[in-house]
């Protein structure tokens, strides 16, 4: 019996989370919330996920600042991190840029919250680690 991929979201977007978290579980994956990267950071600690969906924008601790932290930890650096925006500039060129920058951070992606969802979960699909 295949235990499924530990998700977990942060996002202050309660709808957004909801949304994203539905898909998700529907998609196969076990996922838990938290609502800012503080949270995020302590929860990832608590349950190791093996996958991070953080957004960018969040108040307490911003998604980067969070991932930044997940980084400094042994017991959390290896975890992946996809971060997730709503203020992607819809320019391709200025996308890149943004998703060069979250990846030299230390992101494995970077998704627009604004994606289509199977779009969305195909690219966490092909984000987790091979076991």
């Amino acid at each position: 019996m295949n235990t499924p991929p530990r998700i977990l979201v942060v996002d202050d977007d309660k709808d957004f989370q909801d949304l994203l978290n539905t898909k998700l579980t529907s998609s196969g994956f076990e996922v838990q919330t938290a609502v800012n990267g503080k949270d995020g950071v302590e929860k990832a600690k608590e349950i190791h996920p093996a996958l991070i969906l953080m957004d960018v924008k969040m108040p307490e601790m911003d998604g980067v600042a969070a991932m930044l932290k997940l980084k400094e930890s042994d017991e959390t650096k290896d975890i992946k991190v996809i971060l997730l925006t709503a203020f992607g500039d819809p320019q391709p060129e200025f996308y890149k840029n943004d998703k060069r920058f979250a990846q030299e951070l230390g992101a494995v992606e970077y998704i627009l919250k604004t994606d289509d969802l199977d779009t969305i979960v195909t690219r966490i699909t092909a984000s987790l680690p091979k076991e």
